[in-house]
């Protein structure tokens, strides 16, 4: 689902900086907190599990940043234009995806050279984008112009162009093996399910208010969603097309990333920094803060390291052990 588990150039060499304000469940070791010093309005990040390599991208800057997380800072910074939202990786062809809303494009970045291969037209206003290695797919969905585009990675072409069934759709996730897209609508407190197959929508789940952020555990099908207007995570099932239960933490939250390995969820509705939740139970088992104002998070599958960044302050946070 995730393409193949391919080596590693090393562990992350992190050093600890004394997380305030934990309350997590019992562990063998304290989480450890390092920061990296990237600079600009970090909009999106995203890792790439076949090089080990992070990539954050600056959407005033309209550049993506390398980190590698073993030397603990950027070894590169990838000028891409516009204003760069959204951000993926194709695992199997080793490629990254970057949606550029005011280009109304996605660019497909080869992640070994990191030259850009294509520049796809995705749709006016492309902001947020999925992948699904095993398809052989990618998808980008518009806020402003609420549409949802079905991009062919290897002709790296424009397959398709849905319109939405809401008006704005804010963020993406596939579920690759039951070939479900899932997107939340935050003006109608909605995530609009996309049949791929089919080729369209045929559902639409209520859940919280603002929902944006969201993520698929592709074993079980759960979805979970970062509301942006209210201070829980909502948790939905996937095959039926319900909310199940709601999770209530500390702010609200925009973000949200699921280690697929143990179905634990990490999002930003932490008070200055983390939650961790238990996806399988539906309950809060942590809290990290950070006293930053936490934006997007990524999780390695690999090694669970978590990435937060901090678009006021242009840095981003790695977190181990939590």
């Amino acid at each position: 689902m995730r393409g193949p588990q391919l080596p590693r150039r090393g562990l992350f060499a992190l050093v600890a900086a004394g997380a305030a304000g934990l309350v997590a469940s019992p562990a063998t070791a304290a989480p450890r907190v390092t920061v990296v010093q990237v600079g600009g309005e970090l909009s999106a990040i995203a890792v790439n599990p076949v090089t080990g390599l992070v990539y954050a991208a600056d959407s005033t800057a309209g550049s993506i940043s390398v980190l590698d997380p073993t030397a603990g800072k950027v070894v590169a910074v990838l000028t891409v234009g516009g204003a760069p939202s959204g951000l993926a990786v194709d695992t199997t062809a080793n490629r990254i995806y970057a949606a550029n809303p005011p280009g109304g494009t996605v660019l497909a970045i080869d992640g070994a050279t990191h030259r850009t291969l294509s520049v796809i037209n995705a749709g006016a206003g492309a902001s947020a984008v999925a992948v699904d290695p095993d398809a052989q797919l990618a998808y980008a969905v518009s806020n402003s112009a609420g549409t949802f585009a079905i991009l062919d990675t290897v002709s790296l072409t424009q397959r398709t162009l849905l319109p939405a069934p809401k008006p704005g759709l804010a963020g993406v996730a596939v579920d690759t093996g039951r070939r479900r897209a899932y997107c939340t609508s935050p003006d109608t407190d909605s995530v609009e399910i996309c049949d791929l197959g089919a080729g369209k929508f045929t559902g639409s789940v209520a859940v919280g208010a603002g929902p944006t952020g969201i993520a698929v555990h592709q074993q079980s099908g759960t979805v979970f969603v970062a509301n942006s207007g209210i201070h829980h995570l909502s948790i939905v099932d996937g095959v039926n097309g319900t909310e199940v239960k709601t999770v209530l933490l500390g702010s609200e939250a925009s973000s949200v990333a699921v280690h697929q390995g143990t179905e634990t969820v990490y999002t930003n509705g932490g008070q200055n920094g983390l939650s961790r939740v238990d996806g399988q139970a539906g309950t809060l088992s942590g809290e990290l803060g950070l006293g930053i104002n936490p934006g997007e998070v990524a999780v390695d599958e690999q090694t669970r390291a978590v990435y937060v960044t901090d678009p006021l302050h242009g840095t981003v946070t790695i977190v181990r052990d939590f």
